[in-house]
């Protein structure tokens, strides 16, 4: 830890210093290409951006990446800034997440500020930290950071555990057992079992001695189908490696089939396979004699995160005339499947149960009883019932809190991860015994204090009269004059909800430097259920540009902010969103930062994993689609002679989730029409890919680059970041 004092020489700096002249982006001359869709002429002038192997687009990259080094870190207090953050990050405590309880031990992911990566852990059943002990770190096979654990999964006794690691962000991950005690491997190494298209799982047999696993197909199929037609095989250890086909293709799998796994708490296991990302639904029962049983299909509209307990009982959430989700029962031998099944516990008017991911599934088996996850216009709840839906209460937890990462114990008891945007996050247990819960000692602690700052909920609304939540982050007796520069993240896709997370570092400084935080619950996500997702998906994306807008202009008309000190930011498909913005309200904002995003919506699903989005955005095949998907595409909006915000495009070279080629495309266009002297920055990273797996030196790289273009294009002093108060702890 630094005093402050020994930061003064570059403080002055930060004052006294100023970016130099930015020189013109690289020329790259556009084509004439045009394609005729549905009968309409689309232009596509940048189509030669697409080949990145090319030595012409190779070279503009890189010329366009010196440009933006150039003008990022000659930015006064760009370093300053970065080292500030490093140090923020470094000084909080390490941290846990993804529990899995198995037999006596809970293995983790460690996440230690120090190292670049997180490791996998063990610790006792007693939570206790310094019970830790180290399995597999990644930063031991490359001090670098650049191997990541893209997930695991511990066997029901806990004496092996199978993990899937990949390289320099690309998600592309290897399948790796190890035996727990002994820390060494003890199979060989499967290969092509995850990948961002259809993502990856893995599940065990109840003996341990075998396991299900996905694998992309090998080497001789095409090259363009060896992301697609995930499969699903068994493995036996210490067995000739010829392993035997479940599921897959020539049993109807869909060629964008993306494989769940649940099992280990008895001899079956169940596999969710979702139809690319559209949260349409196939669940089967597998045997361990290499048997399967279909017991839901996309009609009984069950969604991700359904459960099989040790009785071969099956546990799911529909939304079958229940958008905010009901949770159905389906006894062996499972006759009629989920359309026969038993509701147990009804659907809820105020709160919806939805599918957040691998850490964040909405239910789980404690003993004899089963928790569900809610959320309600983005804060979660958290209820428990006993298996027969019977006996419901709810688990008190924080008002504005996200709940996730829920986790059984062989005693019954259930952890479960708590966020806040202004505490960090902790473990908490619930116990079986007396149906309380306490904080746990698997707390996160940090040097960033937010006990000066609130979280006030306001609502937009929307062109079609929707009110929209807004949740601001800013610091108490805030002037409401419109001139506080504010931040406003969105996202708005896939049914994802954007829960309450600890604010962290890079908020921190944006408060101290006198900006306003906001994060807005937009159509898109299921903050309200499904219905809220499919306001915002295929043909009512517009929808989901109309919210942000609405909550943008709140934000102004409120006076936390004015249009000239605006900034936007969103990555992904909230990348997508920050293209629309520009291209469609380019006066309603002063810089905008946007990360991964997809910008070319009339060829994204030319791309592998485009493939995956078609049911989340539509195709060109479809009319009504392709006319929905041509009006807001931001690259075919790119108009000459306006007068464009400021904007950094982030992307990484390793991305398998976004092609690159969206950002090079729209950078370019951008470039060539803006007729303001704001800077159109295009940044590609060579170690990183979509985001995960990404570096701890490399992220804190990205966050400095953010703030120090936002401090720049919004007039603020990044001297009053950098020099923040002793609350902080440094």
């Amino acid at each position: 830890m630094r005093i402050r004092g020994i930061l003064l020489p570059a403080l002055i700096g930060l004052v006294c210093g100023a970016a130099a002249p930015l020189p013109p982006p690289p020329v790259f001359a556009p084509g004439t290409v045009a394609d005729t869709i549905q009968g309409v002429s689309v232009a596509d002038p940048w189509r030669a951006l697409e080949n990145g192997d090319d030595p012409q687009v190779r070279a503009w990259s890189d010329g366009q990446n010196a440009r933006t080094r150039a003008y990022l870190d000659a930015l006064p207090g760009h370093a300053a800034i970065a080292e500030r953050i490093g140090r923020l990050v470094r000084a909080a405590s390490p941290s846990f997440a993804a529990l899995q309880a198995r037999g006596d031990r809970v293995f983790a992911l460690y996440n230690d500020p120090a190292l670049q990566q997180p490791s996998l852990v063990i610790l006792a059943a007693s939570l206790d930290p310094a019970s830790r002990r180290a399995l597999v770190d990644p930063n031991q096979l490359d001090p670098a950071g650049h191997i990541a654990i893209d997930w695991f999964v511990a066997s029901p006794d806990g004496s092996r555990v199978g993990v899937s690691l990949s390289r320099n962000g690309s998600e592309d991950g290897t399948l790796h057992i190890y035996d727990v005690s002994s820390g060494r491997e003890i199979e060989p190494p499967i290969d092509r079992v995850q990948y961002p298209t259809a993502g990856g799982a893995m599940a065990w047999a109840a003996d341990g001695g075998g396991f299900w696993y996905t694998r992309y197909p090998d080497a001789s199929a095409p090259e363009a189908e060896r992301h697609f037609n995930q499969a699903l095989y068994y493995h036996r250890l210490g067995a000739p490696f010829a392993d035997r086909l479940v599921l897959g293709p020539a049993n109807g799998l869909p060629r964008t089939a993306e494989i769940f796994l649940d099992g280990g708490r008895g001899a079956a296991a169940l596999a969710s396979v979702q139809l690319g990302d559209g949260n349409q639904w196939q669940h089967f029962v597998l045997r361990p004699d290499g048997s399967f049983l279909q017991i839901g299909r996309y009609e009984d509209r069950v969604i991700g995160g359904a459960l099989i307990a040790g009785d071969g009982t099956v546990f799911g959430v529909s939304r079958l005339g229940a958008p905010m989700g009901k949770v159905l029962r389906l006894d062996p031998p499972y006759a009629g499947g989920f359309a026969r099944a038993r509701a147990i516990v009804p659907e809820q008017a105020d709160a919806a149960i939805i599918n957040g991911g691998e850490s964040d599934a909405p239910l789980e088996i404690a003993g004899d009883r089963l928790f569900v996850s809610r959320v309600a216009g983005g804060p979660s709840q958290l209820s428990v019932y006993d298996l027969r839906g019977g006996h419901g209460s709810v688990v008190r937890t924080p008002e504005v809190a996200s709940v996730s990462d829920l986790a059984a114990l062989p005693n019954g008891d259930v952890v479960y991860n708590v966020a806040t945007y202004l505490d960090p996050p902790y473990y908490a247990r619930w116990d079986a015994r007396t149906g309380q819960s306490r904080r746990t000692a698997l707390a996160m602690t940090s040097p960033i204090s937010f006990a000066d700052a609130e979280v006030v909920r306001i609502f937009a609304t929307s062109s079609d009269g929707t009110r929209v939540p807004i949740n601001v982050i800013r610091r108490r007796g805030t002037r409401l004059d419109g001139r506080n520069p504010a931040l406003l993240y969105g996202y708005g896709g896939y049914g994802i909800n954007m829960t309450p997370g600890f604010a962290g570092s890079t908020v921190r400084l944006w408060l101290d430097a006198g900006g306003v935080y906001a994060v807005a619950n937009i159509r898109g996500g299921a903050e309200y259920g499904e219905h809220w997702h499919e306001q915002g998906m295929l043909t009512r994306k517009q929808n989901v540009f109309d919210d942000f807008t609405a909550a943008a202009r709140q934000l102004i008309a409120a006076g936390y902010t004015g249009s000239g000190r605006l900034a936007l930011r969103g990555g992904s498909n909230g990348g997508l969103l920050m293209g629309a913005m520009i291209t469609q309200h380019p006066e309603l904002m002063r810089a905008v930062v946007s990360q991964v995003g997809i910008y070319d919506m009339v060829r994204v699903e030319l791309d592998p994993n485009g493939a995956f989005n078609v049911s989340e955005f539509g195709t060109v095949a479809d009319p009504d689609q392709f006319r929905a998907l041509y009006a807001y595409s931001p690259y075919h909006h790119v108009r000459t002679g306006t007068n464009y915000p400021a904007l950094l495009l982030m992307t990484g070279a390793n991305d398998g989730r976004v092609n690159p080629l969206h950002s090079r495309k729209f950078a370019a266009a951008l470039q060539a029409a803006t007729a303001s002297d704001r800077p159109i920055l295009l940044r590609t990273s060579q170690s990183a890919g979509h985001g995960r797996g990404t570096s701890l030196d490399e992220r804190i790289g990205e966050s400095a680059d953010i703030l120090s273009f936002l401090f720049d294009q919004l007039g603020m002093d990044p001297a009053a970041a950098v020099a923040a108060p002793a609350r902080n702890g440094n």
